[in-house]
């Protein structure tokens, strides 16, 4: 096992996340990463040796400097909460067996975890997307068409996470032999090699990244009426992050219910403003340790600062994020976007003549249950009164 240093001298600090983060998808032989004292330490036993992964990461670090800015952190709105729990609360979901993590990013979910999950979408459809008028709501399907995906971007934006489906050629004998090959070597080895070129078809189905994407292609080619229209989804949502999985709340495979808003200008800004104040007001009703700044997305791209910096000086996304007293770091559990005209013209939905703009606001069911527990803990007589409340009330409800 070879260890590389590199120093990341000439980025703003508020960067080293993100370089951190970047560098789990340099170089596939890579164990470990972490920050120490303004280096990147990695772990690794590549082919390519420490030059090769110093030049790999130096790319990256070349892509995250460039602009005219580091990111500041802008916070707009924070509600701090001195918490009773500082244990680690993914230890204990474990010990309890509330929880079975099959691997890093995917978790099976059992009481009292799965409850409080339902509890929370069913709030956040309650508290927040019901006060918009007109609000309906759609099922989306966990695969998304590649035609779909292509006119988001997402190949060129977020390549690294994506998770392609495919399958076996409809050809008999590629079916029979695979299935011989699987048997003669007594059952799916994953150190095996696998012909996937001959025998699988290209991709056109990816897993759905991200749940508003559906309903921008729901609405391609039509023409709205009125100022807009107000649509709410949960969705079970898939993004491949490498390493970064065992970093707290970074799951493979994860739930997350938008409120998507489609129309004129004026209609989706002003929902949007509203959503944020409804995120606000959440947090202090629950209590929870919060901070709502401005962010920008990972961007996987050359482009990386100019696009970045459009996106925070355009203040087209904020993130409330929740503290992780035991990590002593904050996780984002909601972000609230706006797109302007790209999902509009991408799908060409119209309103009147112009193409719409859209915005949503996102919550990662999941990491609101891991983030309220690790600030709260599993014992319900510690929990915010009020939480508590409406908790017991659904339970009633539910039943």
């Amino acid at each position: 096992m070879l260890t590389c240093k590199i120093s990341l001298e000439g980025l703003a600090e508020s960067q080293h996340g993100q370089v951190k983060y970047a560098s789990a998808f340099a170089d596939e032989h890579i164990q470990d990463i972490a920050l120490v004292d303004g280096h990147i330490v990695i772990t690794h036993n590549s082919p390519n040796g420490n030059e090769g992964i110093t030049e790999r990461v130096g790319r990256l670090i070349e892509r995250f400097s460039h602009g005219d800015f580091g990111f500041k952190e802008n916070i707009l709105f924070e509600n701090k909460v001195d918490t009773p729990y500082e244990g680690d609360i993914i230890a204990e979901l474990v010990e309890r067996k509330a929880i079975k993590i099959l691997e890093p990013g995917l978790f099976i979910f059992r009481e009292p975890f799965s409850s409080l999950m339902r509890f929370l979408d069913y709030s956040f459809v309650t508290k927040i997307a019901k006060r918009f008028e007109g609000m309906q709501e759609e099922q989306y399907p966990a695969v998304i068409h590649s035609h779909t995906l292509n006119k988001t971007n997402h190949f060129t934006s977020f390549p690294e996470h994506i998770h392609f489906v495919t399958h076996l050629r409809e050809d008999l004998d590629v079916i029979e032999s695979f299935s011989q090959s699987i048997r003669d070597a007594g059952g799916w080895k994953q150190e095996e090699p696998l012909e996937l070129d001959p025998n699988m078809v290209k991709p056109n189905f990816m897993m759905n990244p991200s749940t508003c994407y559906h309903c921008y292609e729901g609405l391609e080619n039509e023409t709205l009426e009125g100022e807009g229209i107000v649509v709410t989804a949960i969705a079970k949502c898939h993004r491949f992050e490498s390493k970064n999985h065992s970093d707290f709340g970074r799951l493979l495979d994860f739930s997350m219910r938008e409120i998507i808003f489609v129309g004129k200008p004026d209609f989706v800004k002003e929902n949007r403003l509203k959503s944020i104040e409804y995120l606000k007001e959440l947090a202090v009703e629950w209590n929870v340790d919060s901070m709502l700044e401005i962010a920008n997305d990972p961007f996987f791209t050359n482009d990386f600062q100019v696009k970045a910096s459009f996106q925070r000086n355009q203040e087209m996304k904020y993130e409330l994020r929740l503290t992780i007293p035991h990590v002593k770091k904050s996780i984002a559990c909601s972000s609230v976007n706006f797109h302007s005209n790209t999902f509009g013209n991408a799908f060409n939905i119209k309103m009147g003549k112009r193409n719409a703009v859209t915005g949503c606001v996102g919550f990662g069911i999941e990491r609101w249950a891991f983030a309220f527990l690790a600030q709260y803990g599993l014992d319900e007589q510690q929990w915010p009164a009020t939480f508590r409340e409406q908790y017991h009330a659904w339970q009633e409800k539910a039943l």
